[in-house]
């Protein structure tokens, strides 16, 4: 997640917390190869020997170095290569998150730390004839929160088509997207490591059964943000074929700050630090233990982003989409179809009364200041379910929905584009966590990957919910085989192209064609922002 608007999974996940397993020792002993029937779990890098485990229909290798530590004298310097090895690397279990803030929902448990450049990977267990797609997931969490690990991928690497799944860490907040006058630090080491996962990824991808010349990479929110910046940074050119972009829009608010922004941030970051002065800045920061920096951070969800420095993202995604100065590799581009309506009900959760006509005039007021009149009279009360659902629409169409139809028609100018609406009118929704009673959630910012990944934040699916995720996987997979949608078994889905605008519906009643812009009122958002 990324961007002010992000706040909707953290704020309804309450009390949530993502878990992460310890770290494991390094090395360790030798381990028997399995049978001829099944991939081998030991498998040799270009940096060393890795030992993984095969359960069910996948084998893993968890927390595998893609790039040295970036601790010590290597705290804010771009990704070096990892020293080598011999014996084999112990890769049964993930290791530890990057260092974050544990204030949020979906912070990782401990709150990670410094040494965390590693990554996992899943393919199916069984050998495989020819080469297996690559699919490379990039977490969300605002640029601040997640890792990997807590994203199993089982489901998409035994697929149909079955693919090598490669979830990844990378820096994140004051140590991955910090910019500040004096400090010596590059911007944008987060994507810096996201790249250096890609570039491992070249290298070892044949040696898991992966194809290296068929590598989708794939992300959601925060995630998605990043893909639209490696779409436009010159140092991920020639490391992917096909993106895949989950509730992110990479043209409108893309998720960027201008350096001015960042090292705005960033000087408000070193002074509570107590490292204000620029002349010492570097020195002072570098000193820092990693906890008093975190606490030191900027948390939520609005304090990191890409910074547009003219190297690493030479300029605003939004705009070099636009002019079409970006990987014109095939992309598969949506959003869910209620995003906010985890924030739209959070009043409801925490005080058991649900939002009012009056209530939700006086929200959208506060939101729209002197459109407000506008906005009540295209979004009704009488036309939603209640009131919350009224407020879920309107903060759903202005703040993802034009995003993402104006992101789809931007790239399908210069690029194949497949675009989709998740709008499953019931999903799991995130545990222990009650839902307004007023209102259905629907499929809300973040639930989406609750269909494609095993994740302990979310509710289990039901049989209907199973059989969605399954042709929504079969969707994935065939995209990051092939580029396409359409494959046996699964629903018609055609190419979005800009006289032909088509989304996909993804959901359990009812897959086809939707008219997005009408159920989203693109036109009137759009004629408002030009008001």
């Amino acid at each position: 997640m990324s961007t002010r608007k992000c706040r909707v999974a953290a704020l309804a996940a309450v009390a949530v917390v993502a878990t992460l397993a310890a770290p494991v020792n390094a090395t360790g002993p030798a381990f028997a190869h399995p049978g001829p029937q099944v991939a081998p779990t030991r498998v040799v890098t270009a940096e060393g020997p890795v030992q993984g485990a095969a359960a069910g229909a996948v084998r893993t290798f968890q927390g595998i170095p893609y790039a040295a530590p970036p601790t010590g004298e290597r705290r804010w310097k771009e990704p070096q290569p990892v020293r080598p090895w011999s014996s084999p690397l112990d890769a049964r279990a993930p290791r530890s998150a990057c260092a974050q803030p544990t204030d949020q929902p979906i912070s990782i448990e401990g709150g990670g730390s410094e040494d965390c450049l590693h990554l996992n990977v899943t393919t199916p267990a069984g050998r495989t004839t020819g080469r297996l797609p690559v699919v490379v997931w990039i977490h969300g969490g605002s640029f601040a929160y997640g890792d990997g690990a807590t994203y199993g991928a089982a489901k998409l690497a035994a697929a149909r088509q079955g693919a090598m799944v490669v979830t990844i860490n990378y820096r994140l907040g004051v140590f991955g997207f910090l910019t500040a006058p004096g400090l010596r630090a590059p911007a944008n080491l987060g994507l810096l490591d996201q790249q250096a996962a890609l570039e491992w990824v070249s290298r070892n991808a044949g040696a898991f059964g992966g194809d290296p010349r068929n590598v989708t990479i794939m992300g959601q929110s925060g995630g998605g943000y990043s893909v639209c910046a490696q779409l436009v940074s010159p140092g991920a050119r020639g490391l992917f074929s096909k993106a895949i972009v989950q509730s992110a829009g990479c043209v409108g608010p893309d998720g960027s700050f201008t350096r001015a922004q960042a090292e705005t941030n960033g000087l408000a970051v070193a002074k509570t630090a107590g490292c204000g002065d620029a002349r010492t800045i570097d020195s002072c920061m570098g000193r820092r233990p990693t906890a008093e920096l975190v606490k030191a951070s900027v948390s939520g969800h609005d304090g990191y982003r890409p910074v547009v420095d003219g190297k690493v993202l030479p300029e605003a995604p939004a705009k070099a989409i636009a002019a079409g100065r970006f990987a014109r590799v095939p992309v598969l581009h949506g959003s869910t179809h209620d995003e906010m309506s985890g924030l739209a009900g959070l009043d409801e959760i925490m005080t058991g009364r649900p939002l009012t006509a009056e209530g939700y005039a006086r929200k959208v007021a506060e939101r729209f200041g002197q459109d407000a009149p506008a906005v009540l009279a295209e979004y009704p009360v009488a036309n939603h379910p209640a009131p919350g659902a009224a407020l879920s629409a309107v903060l759903t169409d202005s703040e993802w929905s034009t995003a993402a139809l104006d992101t789809q028609r931007a790239m399908a100018r210069h690029t194949p584009v497949h675009a989709y609406d998740f709008a499953e009118a019931e999903s799991p929704y995130f545990k222990s966590v009650p839902r307004p009673a007023s209102f259905s959630l629907g499929t809300g910012h973040m639930v989406d990957l609750a269909y494609l990944f095993d994740n302990d934040l979310f509710e289990p699916l039901d049989s209907t919910q199973t059989k969605l995720s399954d042709t929504v996987i079969g969707h994935w997979s065939r995209f990051a085989a092939t580029g396409q949608m359409m494959g046996h078994g699964l629903p018609g889905w055609k190419r979005f192209t800009t006289r032909d605008p088509y989304v996909q519906r993804l959901a359990s009643d009812r897959a086809g064609r939707t008219d997005f812009a009408a159920d989203h009122h693109h036109a009137f958002w759009t004629a408002l922002a030009t008001s």
